[in-house]
């Protein structure tokens, strides 16, 4: 840790784990509702539980972020934050509106807009913790006097996930419109401005685990904003089938929905082979597996699997059955879950006061269970969807009896979560077995310009 202030990132991350934690448990209780009887049907029934389990995936992987960002300003501003009592006071705001959210959820307080749940007095906090944030990290940035690209792309992401909140505040009385504008927010948050914050997190790591020239990482962060704006925005149109908007946005939506992880795949590919060539590596080499595989699993959640389903002749039968599942969950977990796991793992030996090099074995165990894990989650969603569409869909039979045809599938889904569930608990197991120790040491970092950084191989 270079920076006393950076200090914070710490409880940010703890936060995050425990809200993690928490969405896997509600999300095995929601798949093995599909297994039946259901012996908690009217205490916590599924709509109850599946809305806990996305819910909490917004916030822990706001709250990994925010944590992440406290983290990487210092290093990139090189100064102190602005104020860590306000990062503090955030904190404790956004962890209240957190706990209390999911209590009202199990009580059916809540708004019904999928993914955006909260009730508005919610939703307010929720903007004063993000202006809160903003304030905070825009003022550090002014009194250093430094902004790298880095920096800017990953500001410029946050400060569009704030903007794009907005018609999330707003009550419309008519359903379908309420659904056309819930996209402007979610969809421009996912496969737009939050892909902008990963890949300013994803080029502060390459540039630190490879060695590999900033100059040359931060030219990628430009292709990657102008195809999140390009690619980002008219992808929207891909959640427009059912709507009702005219039809010509319909492949365009599909096609570039599917292109915004390519440039994050070609920059962790080139680094790596950069990596290879020079032979610089970092000795955290734990969060190099979790800095690659968030662009790999990115691609194929995001790029592969959505294209797989969101093209109209194709989503006008996947719509709304588990393809969707499918898809969600590696594209989630891929491109921000893995990513906030990335940054904890490179922090978390500078917050503890540990050497880069010393990690536990159970680092790796969580890496690969954890993603063996999701990929069999995808696979058995993927096979159950792909039942379910031609059954219902093109067979016409219904709901409920097609569901007792493809339970199968869900017992191969409980085995692989449970799997993604054992990696998930040794993550956050070996995150709280060592005690935070913020003393402000040389993190490594020996040599920094205008145009690349260098690593050393230990501290």
């Amino acid at each position: 840790m270079r920076y006393k202030s950076q200090s914070v990132a710490y409880w940010y991350f703890a936060v995050a784990m425990v809200l993690f934690g928490l969405q896997i448990v509600f999300g095995l209780l929601s798949a093995a509702k599909y297994l039946g009887p259901d012996p908690l049907l009217y205490i916590l029934p599924f709509d109850v539980t599946k809305t806990i389990h996305t819910n909490l995936l917004i916030v822990w992987v706001l709250t990994g972020f925010m944590g992440a960002t406290y983290w990487l300003v210092p290093e990139e501003s090189r100064t102190e934050l602005h104020s860590t009592k306000l990062a503090y006071i955030q904190l404790i705001l956004w962890t209240l509106m957190g706990v209390t959210a999911v209590i009202g959820y199990l009580f059916r307080y809540g708004t019904g807009n999928k993914l955006l749940e909260q009730p508005l007095p919610h939703k307010i906090v929720i903007v004063v913790c993000m202006l809160i944030f903003l304030y905070n990290i825009g003022m550090t940035i002014k009194r250093s006097g430094r902004l790298t690209t880095t920096e800017g792309v990953l500001l410029l992401g946050l400060a569009l996930s704030a903007v794009l909140y907005v018609p999330a505040l707003l009550h419309y009385e008519n359903y379908t419109v309420s659904i056309f504008y819930r996209w402007w927010t979610i969809h421009l948050w996912v496969e737009g401005v939050w892909m902008m914050i990963m890949g300013g997190f994803l080029a502060y790591l390459l540039i630190r685990l490879s060695g590999i020239d900033r100059e040359v990482m931060e030219k990628w962060l430009y292709v990657i904003v102008g195809l999140v704006f390009f690619a980002g925005i008219l992808g929207t149109a891909h959640h427009y089938y059912w709507v009702g908007v005219p039809q010509y946005w319909l492949p365009v939506g599909g096609f570039f929905s599917a292109l915004e992880p390519l440039a994050l795949a070609a920059m962790a590919i080139y680094a790596y082979a950069a990596m290879r060539r020079g032979g610089v590596r970092h000795p955290n080499t734990l969060a190099l597996h979790w800095t690659i595989g968030s662009a790999i699993f990115a691609l194929f959640g995001a790029g592969l699997l959505g294209l797989a389903h969101t093209w109209p002749s194709v989503n006008k039968w996947t719509h709304g059955t588990l393809i969707t599942a499918m898809h969600a969950h590696s594209a989630f977990y891929g491109a921000y879950a893995m990513i906030v796991l990335a940054m904890v793992t490179y922090a978390l030996p500078g917050l503890t006061n540990r050497p880069h090099n010393r990690y536990s074995p159970l680092g790796f165990w969580a890496f690969w269970l954890q993603v063996s894990g999701m990929f069999g989650m995808t696979l058995s969603f993927g096979t159950a969807g792909i039942a379910q569409v031609y059954l219902e869909r093109i067979m016409g039979m219904g709901y409920l009896d097609a569901q007792l045809k493809i339970q199968v599938h869900f017992l191969m889904l409980i085995l692989a979560a449970t799997i993604f569930a054992t990696g998930v608990a040794l993550f956050i197991y070996d995150f709280f077995r060592h005690r935070p120790q913020f003393q402000v040491v040389d993190d490594g970092v020996v040599a920094e310009d205008d145009a690349h950084l260098r690593t050393t191989t230990g501290r």
